[in-house]
């Protein structure tokens, strides 16, 4: 059996500052990730993590709150000894996140510990807060001397999605990023590209001389892109009133997976090189008007009703939600790619909350054959192929064929091919975040958003948006919890021939 536990150097020496350090994000996914990295001797030996956040916290309160955090969050068994030096590494710092005071406190902690202002070396820092503040931080830190390089050392920025509102809003935040930092120091980041299987798509296709030369119009009848949710908003009721499913989840996660099983051939894996490629996808798309927009993308909203046996809340009733909130709690879209690959294959993508399963995956539907050869038998019809590449929650790859049933008739059944990575591969368990940091670590930007990628996702949706906010729904809610979604979105298919894979 194989491994896919890394093998690549240590990361290089640095200090990481977490601003944000007492929040959510940080106890359930960053402690833990780190932890594994330790466990994994992929961090520096000279590591080092301070966490800043408003509230006051002495030292030891704080590392004892990261104790408590791995003790619940850890994602497999945790080496005591490798914690202990770990969080023996971990320091607390308060302060608001737009008072120059803090980050002058943060700068001589930095020279303190690195004997000097020249010596203080390298530097992550992590923006774990809410996004209003990503601008602000950044600007604070540039004015105290905090992102400038100097010889060898390198300053990095971690800043973690939405990426921007709206359009506008995701060009000023580029704009005000790039006005102190340079791009190559931006690490925009997306869980979702930490999953192995969001990352073997490349390998999949790009690895395999079978599949890659039916990967155009040619073979392939459409495309259907599905991330469900059985959970409601639970306790983020506020952020997600002012959200909705579709900026929630499609200029970022779903526009990454569109754009892995879009993209042509990079010239190689350098960054660059590949992120070109995601953002020709982006471009390519046709842009939707008010007039496509009514017959093209489809929005819901979860209703009362049963999921998993257990009756449910309709979205209204949520805490922190309005009464007659108009906010979307499901999004499908349309799309079509004009480009000489995929001209005339549509992309069906399809998000939301309160669904039947919770799951996430890519299904590449094939052309049929040709019926002619089967002309004279009693075949009827002859089924397509389906190549279904599957993120969560049981990653793996399968291939449907047609193959004879036994007997002596000549009928034709369909059965699966299906390849389960957990059956291939003794993978360690992870939050999705150890790749991604310690990719920043090294300074291997491939699986992070470009300026250019961010704004030509928002470019695609923001007609969408506009049209949405200058038409209420009159049906809301218009499924209810456990169900498929709203029979829109059945529609928005069935007028081309096609439907949705079940959920």
């Amino acid at each position: 059996m194989a491994t896919t536990l890394k093998t690549g150097r240590q990361a290089d020496p640095c200090t990481m500052i977490i601003f944000g350090a007492s929040g959510d994000l940080t106890k359930r996914l960053l402690v833990p990730a780190l932890y594994n990295l330790k466990h994994a001797k992929l961090l520096p030996e000279g590591f080092r993590l301070i966490g800043v956040a408003r509230s006051e916290h002495p030292n030891e309160a704080f590392r004892e709150d990261f104790t408590k955090a791995i003790k619940d969050f850890a994602t497999t068994e945790v080496v005591m000894d490798e914690w202990d030096d770990l969080v023996a590494r971990v320091s607390y710092q308060s302060g608001a996140f737009d008072d120059p005071a803090t980050y002058q406190k943060l700068l001589e902690d930095l020279t303190d510990a690195g004997g000097g202002p020249d010596s203080i070396g390298n530097c992550l820092f992590y923006l774990a807060t809410a996004p209003e503040f990503f601008a602000t931080i950044v600007e604070r830190l540039a004015a105290a001397g905090l992102t400038r390089e100097e010889g060898e050392t390198w300053r990095r920025v971690i800043i973690e999605k939405p990426f921007g509102h709206d359009l506008d809003s995701a060009r000023t935040l580029n704009t005000d990023l790039q006005a102190v930092l340079a791009e190559r120091q931006i690490y925009r980041i997306d869980h979702y590209l930490g999953k192995e299987t969001v990352q073997n798509i490349m390998v999949f296709r790009f690895a395999n001389g079978i599949f890659e030369p039916l990967w155009n119009r040619d073979h392939i009848d459409h495309v259907q892109i599905t991330v469900a949710e059985t959970v409601g908003v639970e306790s983020r009721g506020g952020f997600y009133e002012q959200t909705g499913a579709l900026r929630d989840m499609i200029p970022n996660h779903m526009f990454q997976l569109l754009s892995f099983i879009g993209m042509e051939a990079p010239t190689s894996f350098a960054a660059d090189a590949l992120r070109s490629e995601k953002v020709k996808v982006l471009d390519s798309i046709r842009p939707l008007d008010a007039a496509s927009v009514l017959t093209d993308a489809v929005r819901g909203q979860y209703g009362a009703g049963v999921l998993n046996e257990k009756p449910v809340w309709a979205y209204r009733a949520e805490p922190k939600i309005a009464a007659d909130s108009m906010t979307e709690t499901y999004a499908a879209l349309k799309l079509n790619i004009d480009n000489w690959r995929w001209a005339g294959v549509p992309f069906y993508l399809r998000t939301g909350k309160r669904l039947p399963r919770r799951m996430s995956e890519i299904a590449i539907q094939f052309k049929r054959a040709p019926i002619a050869v089967f002309r004279d038998t009693p075949v009827e019809d002859v089924g397509s192929n389906l190549l279904v590449i599957r993120i969560q929650p049981d990653e793996g790859v399968s291939l449907q064929f047609g193959a004879k049933i036994p007997g002596t008739a000549l009928d034709i059944g369909n059965v699966k091919m299906n390849f389960q990575y957990k059956d291939y591969f003794q993978s360690a368990p992870s939050t999705g975040y150890e790749t991604l940091i310690y990719d920043a670590m090294i300074g291997d930007a491939t699986l992070f958003q470009r300026a250019d990628n961010v704004e030509a996702g928002w470019k695609v949706v923001q007609p969408v948006l506009d049209a949405w906010a200058n038409r209420r729904p009159r049906d809301f809610p218009n499924y209810e919890a456990g169900t498929q979604g709203p029979r829109q979105a059945d529609e928005l298919l069935a007028r081309d021939g096609r439907v949705w894979r079940k959920i």
